[in-house]
């Protein structure tokens, strides 16, 4: 283990057995009429994070979601907020929270009596979930074998297959090897690959999982009549999905994979997975798979990753809530033009100035920064989208998933 790989820092401890390296307290709205009320009791408000599920009607994958970010190791606390008619119930979600040992509170808003009275009474809820977590919560001393880490590309052009994600796959590697786990998605932009990734699977387990998930991606690409390449990837120089595929498989690195989880499952331990997010058949046909990168990135953390790292090659200005994103680019031009959104210069590979390795080692020091606390530009700039929606997964084996984490 390189001396980066073994540095130590000081985090949350949950109930669970998870350590975060945040402590948040995150308000939940559970139908689209909560949201200016959610957003207003967080505005102003230290490490506060907001995220919401729009539907009036309920929707097991939307719930199994927030229920994971509800009881991620990055979050303390939460407050979860509703109108009063909807579907999906606030008190039901503190449950919940509460079960997994984290203090937690509710309330619907037609109950209070409007938008200022209810922006009040969140405020001072959270105020006392903050006061609670900031006495309570043990820290505890952690590493690299203790994080989980998610990698999303997106914008994705040469260099992103180049560099970008190689540099992210070695640094996969180095946290497998230090005992931790690593999470790669996007399913649909391995089409092309699938000997290459069969290859990978640690048993015959694996293996069929891998198979499985495989098939129905592309299953999934050939009857929606779309796969995931657009046209700022042929800008950028790419020109089929099988080239973008081998670019965007290389981030998870080369240790063998231990199969597929779905959103909002955990890895059920460590080492290198991959996350299956392609919608399953479904009698209402709902469900689109990789929206947006901003879906992507909240699927990697209802995974439990306490940092996703998102590679692109011609730039971008998104960030998370309840974990940090770190924005790497294999592009050195795109980081000199935006080097007030990118955290990483890959592109000093391609410019013979690190070789894979020295850069993997640079970005291990980057991440024990942001993970000791240093805020990743994106959390500096205040940076929190996040996309929850409507689809379907079978998942029946929720003792498996997030309700493991309780």
């Amino acid at each position: 283990m390189t001396d980066v790989m073994a540095r130590r820092w000081s985090g949350w401890q949950r109930a669970d057995g998870r350590k975060g390296v945040r402590n948040i307290v995150l308000v939940i709205y559970t139908v689209q009429c909560a949201a200016h009320v959610a957003h207003a009791i967080a505005a102003g408000e230290e490490d506060v994070h907001v995220i919401g599920f729009p539907g009036c009607y309920d929707n097991q994958y939307a719930i199994r979601l927030v229920l994971a970010l509800a009881r991620h190791p990055n979050v303390g606390a939460v407050l979860s907020v509703g109108l009063g008619c909807e579907y999906t119930q606030p008190a039901r979600i503190a449950e919940a929270v509460e079960r997994s040992g984290r203090p937690a509170d509710a309330f619907f808003i037609q109950d209070v009596g409007g938008t200022r009275s209810s922006v009040a009474r969140g405020k001072d809820s959270v105020r006392a979930l903050r006061d609670r977590i900031r006495r309570e919560t043990p820290r505890v001393e952690m590493g690299f074998g203790d994080l989980t880490l998610g990698a999303e590309c997106g914008g994705s052009d040469g260099t992103s297959g180049l560099v970008g994600n190689p540099v992210v796959g070695r640094l996969f590697d180095k946290v497998v090897d230090a005992g931790g786990s690593a999470i790669a998605e996007e399913i649909v932009e391995m089409i092309g690959l699938r000997d290459i990734i069969l290859d990978r699977a640690v048993d015959d387990r694996a293996r069929g999982e891998l198979e499985a998930a495989y098939a129905k991606a592309e299953a999934y690409c050939r009857d929606v009549r779309q796969y995931s390449v657009s046209p700022g990837n042929f800008a950028g120089g790419l020109t089929t999905i099988e080239e973008k595929s081998m670019g965007a498989f290389a981030k998870s690195g080369s240790r063998p994979i231990q199969g597929v989880i779905k959103v909002g499952e955990a890895p059920p331990w460590p080492g290198m997975w991959i996350m299956d997010s392609v919608p399953d058949p479904h009698f209402m046909q709902f469900g689109y798979t990789n929206p947006n990168d901003t879906e992507g990135i909240m699927d990697l953390i209802s995974g439990g990753s306490q940092i996703v790292l998102f590679i692109t090659g011609r730039g971008s200005v998104i960030g998370s809530p309840v974990a940090p994103l770190i924005k790497v680019t294999g592009n050195s031009r795109t980081y000199a033009r935006m080097e007030e959104d990118m955290d990483f210069d890959a592109g000093r590979v391609l410019a013979g100035q690190l070789s894979l390795d020295a850069a993997a080692d640079a970005l291990a020091a980057m991440v024990g920064d942001v993970a000791s606390g240093t805020p990743s530009k994106p959390e500096a700039l205040g940076h929190r989208e996040y996309f929850v929606m409507y689809k379907h997964q079978d998942t029946p084996e929720l003792d498996r998933g997030c309700r493991s984490a309780a």
